[in-house]
C-alpha cells in the first residue's frame, strides 16, 4: 500500500441536526499510520465527526478527501470495507463469541477459522469463545467488538470511546492490543475520547475538539507540553471547558 501524506483532509465541513449546527470544521488533516486521538468534553461533536470519517453520514457542506481523493457519498464499497469501527456500546449478535467475531468475514464470504481463532486468543477471549456473547461483561463485550473489527484487517480502525466505563484490566488490554496492532501493521487508528490520560499514553497525534470545532491539532508532546490554545491547556489540566 502506498503511503499518502494525509489519510483524511477535511475542509469547511459542516453538519447539523434538527436545524442546529453540530460541526463546523474549518480544516483537519489526519496523517496515515499511528494513533490519532480526537479529545474533548462530552457534547463536543466527537462522535459525529467519527461517523463522518466512517462515511456513515455525509457532510452538508465542505469536502472530505481520503488519500488525496475527494469523496462523494456514499463512497465505493471497496473503500468502505477498508474501514472498521468499534462503537462505544457495541451490539452483540445472538450466539457465541466466535460467531460474533467471525460475522464480518462470513458476510464477505471470507471465512477463515484460523484467523478467527488467532484474534480470539490475542484478545484473551479463548476461554469464552463458546460463551453467549450477550451474557458477557461490559469489558468482555468491548474486547469482542475489537476482535470483530481487527479480524477484518482494516486499513483504518475508528473507535468511539473504546474504554469508557471499563475496569482497568480491560481498558489496559484494549490499549495494548491497539498500540501493538498499529506498530506491527499499516493500520491507522482514529480514536475519540475524553480520557486525557489515555491520549497521553497511546496517541501519536492529537486534535482538541470543542463545541463542534477543532481548536488545535498536532503531535502528542506538542499538544500536551506546549498547547497553543488556552482551552486546550485547561482541558488537559482538568478544568471545565465549554
Amino acid at each position: 500500500m502506498s503511503v499518502h501524506e494525509n489519510l483524511y483532509r477535511l475542509e469547511s465541513v459542516e453538519k447539523s441536526y434538527d436545524g442546529a449546527w453540530r460541526l463546523n470544521i474549518a480544516a483537519l488533516e489526519i496523517p496515515e499510520s499511528g494513533i490519532f486521538a480526537i479529545m474533548g468534553p462530552n457534547g463536543a461533536g466527537k462522535t459525529t465527526l467519527l461517523h463522518l470519517l466512517h462515511f456513515l453520514i455525509p457532510p452538508e457542506r465542505g469536502s472530505i478527501q481520503f488519500r488525496d481523493h475527494r469523496l462523494t457519498f456514499p463512497p465505493p464499497l471497496a473503500l468502505r470495507r477498508s474501514l472498521a469501527m468499534v462503537f462505544q456500546r457495541p451490539h452483540m449478535l445472538h450466539g457465541s463469541v466466535r460467531r460474533n467475531v467471525s460475522f464480518g468475514l462470513r458476510l464477505r464470504g471470507e471465512e477463515d477459522d484460523r484467523r478467527v481463532e488467532e484474534i480470539i486468543e490475542r484478545l484473551h477471549l479463548d476461554t469464552l469463545s463458546n460463551a453467549p456473547a450477550r451474557r458477557l461483561s461490559g469489558g468482555e463485550i468491548q474486547r469482542v467488538a475489537l476482535a470483530r473489527a481487527l479480524v477484518l484487517k482494516p486499513s483504518v480502525l475508528l473507535l468511539d470511546e473504546p474504554t469508557s466505563n471499563l475496569d482497568p484490566y480491560n481498558a489496559r488490554l484494549i490499549e495494548e492490543i491497539l498500540a501493538e496492532t498499529v506498530e506491527n501493521t499499516e493500520m491507522t487508528a482514529i480514536m475519540v475520547t475524553h480520557n486525557v490520560f489515555q491520549v497521553k499514553r497511546i496517541a501519536h497525534r492529537v486534535a482538541m475538539m470543542l463545541a463542534g470545532s477543532i481548536v488545535e491539532s498536532g503531535g502528542r508532546d506538542e499538544i500536551f507540553d506546549k498547547p497553543q490554545d488556552e482551552r486546550t491547556r485547561r482541558f488537559i489540566e482538568g478544568e471545565m471547558v465549554y
